[in-house]
């Protein structure tokens, strides 16, 4: 289990794998995003997209899935999150893109009301398969501190 102790400022981590469908586009965008340049081919081809684009809201979920997945991978002690201090959509998101996250850890603060927990900040940059950064967030982590009774892990 990763825990508050075990964070690390500086630490950097790749992962993730997400390729985005033009089904998925169309169904996001229909429920929650419903621009004509996120519906329709004819409609976006007269825009600055050119063609068919992923809401930014929806490459934010693409963003959430792969950090989700992450944190069950390494068990990781997360209490939720307070919310993002900076998003930036740099880049549109096509169908058939294949999407990857780089992480950083900013800082981390160990709450002065709460004893058994602290927070995180970390910088989240989403890359197209080309490299090309697509979003870039900063974002607040909710973490539990290590049990008293549990021993730090060794190296």
């Amino acid at each position: 289990m990763l825990y508050f102790e075990d964070i690390e400022p500086g630490r950097k981590s790749s992962f993730g794998r997400y390729e985005v469908t033009r089904e998925e586009v169309i169904d996001f965008a229909s429920k929650y995003d419903p621009q004509p340049f996120h519906l329709s081919d004819e409609e976006a081809a007269k825009t600055y997209f050119g063609r068919l684009s992923a809401s930014g809201w929806h490459t934010a979920a693409m963003m959430m899935s792969m950090l989700v997945k992450s944190m069950s991978d390494i068990q990781q002690a997360g209490l939720g999150s307070p919310g993002i201090d900076e998003l930036r959509w740099l880049k549109p998101v096509y169908p058939g893109d294949v999407l990857r996250l780089e992480t950083e850890v900013i800082d981390k603060t160990p709450s002065r009301s709460k004893p058994d927990m602290g927070s995180f900040r970390s910088r989240t940059t989403v890359f197209n398969q080309d490299d090309i950064m697509v979003l870039t967030a900063i974002s607040i982590g909710l973490i539990r501190r290590r049990p008293a009774h549990e021993e730090m892990p060794e190296d």
